[in-house]
Formats: C-alpha cells, sequence, structure tokens
C-alpha cells in the first residue's frame, strides 16, 4: 500500500516525530514516499534519517518554472480537477483577501500543488498524510483533489494557534482531520471544523528506545542535574527557566543544569545566564543527534519544560521532549498551557506550574529533588502514562487502521 507523507521538513532535528511515523508506518508493511517542502535546516543525522533522506523528494527546491510547467500538464491531463480545484483556490484566496500576500502565498501553493499532484500519480500514490496544517496542507489538499485521491493531515501547535487560516476549508476537505489533543479538537471546532472528521492520535514517542527500569539515585551527596531540551524560542519558556535557576542558586540550592537546543534566544539567554551569576550551574550544550538522547535523559535527575504563549499567540502543543523524559523514568515538571494537562497529572506523572511564573517553577523544582518519594511516584508515574496513551506503537497502530481504512474506501 503506497502512500505519501508531506511535511515541511524530512528529516527534521525539529520534527522527529514525523520521521519516526514514517519509519514505523514502513515497519507495518506501508511503502511510504516521503516528501519534504524545504530541505530541513538541522537534518537528523541518525543513521535511520539519513536513509530515509536519500529516499526524499524535496519540492520547493524544483522551482517556478517548474511549477508553471507541471500546472499546464495537469491542466491538459485532467481538466476537470484542475478546474474544480482553481475554483476552491479562488474561494480560498477571497477568503484571505484576494490581494493579500496571504493569497498571493497560497497562489504559489497551488502551483507547487500541480508538481506533488503529479508526484503522486507517477509513484502511484492511493493516499496523502501531511503533517502540520497550515502550508503544507495548502499544497497538499490541492495536490490530493488535482491527483484524484484521499488525503489526511495532523495538526499539531503553531499551525493552529499562530497560522492557523483556513483550518474549516480544510477539515471539511479532507477524509479525515487529525490531531494530537482534546485541547486541539476543541480549538479546531472554535474555528468552524466539523468535529466529526477530527479524530485524536496522539504524537507518541517509541518506549522501546528507553530502559525498561530508570533506578532513580537518592540526591544523598549527589549534585542533581537538571535538564531541558527544545528549540531555544519564546514559546519554550527557557528565560522563565534561566529566572528560575536564578532563584534556586541565590537561596543556596546546589544543583547543574544542562540545557540541549539551538535557536534564535540563544545569546540572550546565555547573557541572562551570564547577569545572574549562573555560569557554573547552567551549561548550553547546542543541539544534539535524537538517537543520543536517550543516553542523555539517562544521567538527569529531573527534566523541566517551562512552555508559555509567545507574544504572537503561539504555543505548544504535546512536546515530544516531555514525552521522551517521561519514557526514560525521568522525573518532569512544565506548564499548564495548551494540551500538556492531558499529559502530566500532577502528583502522579509529573508537576505542573502556572507559565511565566519562575517562583513557582522553581519552588515546584525544589520540592521534586528533596522528596525521593515524589520522584519515584513521578517517574513510575510517567512511564505508565507513555504507555497507556502516548506510545508510538500504540498511535502508529491506529494511524495504520485509518490509512487502510481511507485507501480502501471506507471513511
Amino acid at each position: 500500500m503506497r502512500i505519501a507523507y508531506l511535511a515541511p521538513e524530512i528529516p527534521a532535528l525539529s520534527a522527529t516525530f514525523v520521521y519516526h511515523e514514517i519509519l514505523a508506518l514502513e515497519e507495518k508493511g506501508f511503502d511510504v514516499l516521503p516528501i519534504s517542502v524545504h530541505p530541513p535546516a538541522s537534518p537528523a543525522t541518525e543513521e535511520s534519517a539519513r536513509n530515509l533522506a536519500a529516499q526524499t523528494i524535496l519540492l520547493y527546491p524544483q522551482g517556478i518554472a517548474t511549477f508553471l510547467l507541471s500546472a499546464v500538464r495537469c491542466k491538459l491531463r485532467h481538466p476537470g480537477r484542475y478546474l474544480v480545484t482553481a475554483l476552491s483556490l479562488l474561494s480560498d484566496m477571497v477568503s484571505l483577501g484576494f490581494f493579500s500576500r496571504g493569497a498571493a502565498a497560497l497562489l504559489y501553493r497551488f502551483l507547487a500543488a500541480t508538481r506533488l499532484a503529479l508526484i503522486l500519480e507517477q509513484h502511484g500514490c492511493r493516499h496523502l498524510h501531511v503533517h502540520f496544517a497550515h502550508v503544507p496542507t495548502d499544497i497538499g489538499m490541492y495536490a490530493a483533489r488535482l491527483a484524484g485521491i484521499t488525503f489526511s493531515f495532523t495538526s499539531h501547535a503553531n499551525d493552529l494557534f499562530e497560522r492557523g487560516w483556513l483550518l474549516r476549508e480544510k477539515v471539511a476537505r479532507a477524509a479525515v482531520a487529525v490531531t494530537i489533543s482534546d485541547y486541539n479538537r476543541r480549538f479546531l471546532i472554535s474555528q468552524g471544523a466539523d468535529g466529526a472528521k477530527i479524530v485524536i492520535v496522539r504524537c507518541g514517542v517509541d518506549a522501546r528506545r528507553f530502559p525498561k527500569e530508570s533506578p532513580l539515585r537518592s540526591q544523598g551527596g549527589k549534585i542533581p542535574v537538571i535538564g531541558s531540551l527544545g528549540r531555544l524560542v519564546e514559546k519554550k519558556g527557557f528565560d522563565t527557566l534561566i529566572a528560575a535557576a536564578g532563584i534556586l542558586a541565590e537561596s543556596g540550592e546546589n544543583f547543574r543544569m544542562e540545557i540541549i537546543g539551538d535557536g534564535p534566544l540563544l545569546a540572550e539567554l546565555q547573557a541572562e545566564s551570564e547577569r545572574l551569576g549562573l555560569p557554573d550551574n547552567v551549561a548550553f550544550l547546542g543541539p544534539v543527534a535524537n538517537d543520543l538522547v536517550p543516553a542523555w535523559l539517562g544521567g538527569l535527575d529531573l527534566f523541566v519544560l517551562a512552555c508559555r504563549m509567545d507574544s504572537n499567540g503561539d504555543m505548544d502543543g504535546i512536546p515530544v521532549a516531555l514525552m521522551e523524559a517521561m519514557a526514560a523514568g525521568v522525573p518532569v515538571i512544565s506548564t499548564t498551557v495548551s494540551a500538556i494537562p492531558e499529559l502530566i497529572e500532577p502528583g502522579i506523572s509529573g508537576l505542573s506550574v502556572p507559565p511565566a511564573e519562575p517562583r513557582l517553577l522553581a519552588d515546584a523544582i525544589r520540592n521534586m529533588l528533596v522528596s525521593d518519594d515524589l520522584r519515584r511516584c513521578c517517574s513510575a508515574g510517567g512511564k505508565l502514562k507513555i504507555a497507556a496513551e502516548f506510545s508510538e506503537q500504540g498511535n502508529i497502530h491506529r494511524l495504520s487502521q485509518l490509512f487502510t481504512s481511507l485507501v480502501s474506501g471506507g471513511k
């Protein structure tokens, strides 16, 4: 069964879940054609990711001349489909403001979709699945109609909260709209989307990558190691985490904090760490390949991700880094932003605090580190939560059933 996957960047360090999903579906017998809108800015480097990269078709680098030629070919091959799809495009451009930048960008994506439609036909793809509801789904919904196949898409966070245009139309045109949380489902319905077409499939993690047993060492005489991982952008709340570290250091707490990731706020965060006198406590380790993350997690006593809404209204959905830490048996602390409460049950599978509250975050970190019982409880509870709802295997099974039903004509 050949299906196609379209995402902004494949395989990318910033979206490891996409290529892990592709590889897991291939293990289940699907023949997946990976298509990336852009070349990855920070490509994943593990061997399986490199192999996937060699098979991935890059769309936008093919350029406008190729897209224009593809549009002509699509119109000649399938005039009826082309007319219907072009009319949908015109309607969408009117919705966005016909002479707006958004409408002009949508026209370009339609032209890219004509190229994608030809690729789908050439490779005999029977279904197209798209990750992220913004640009890739713009392209995918037109391409699927031009190719005469079904499509579905998975929505996550930024693609809804900051870049969520035409959501009602996208859900209506998709065979099914997948999203990762009940929070997202309610948001889509609030935008006018048909709730009957929206299904929740978690963006799970492969617990097999982590040891079955994660013994937690007593804190006696040992400097605790606190970890955090994510792109260094506003919504990840690293400024709140650094402020909380400053509060802990000021009160005499001894700890080491390791931050993995890169991004536009690196210099600013390093400067704030210096200002608070934290160079001996806080280490910025840069980006790390995904296959090295389990070993790093194994050396942590606590994982913290201080997510919050940024100044543009963007926020995380359910961060993969939190799921990976819980799968590894590392106690976690995060915030009550977005759908994170669907992952973390306070005192059972972790601790949570309101966003952008460094003192409350510092208190939660202190409480977790001084109580071996709390850490053991959250470690065990986190692993159970992942196994019950957020395992990659369980959610891939749901996706594979969904794709099989769509391709065989079921809904």
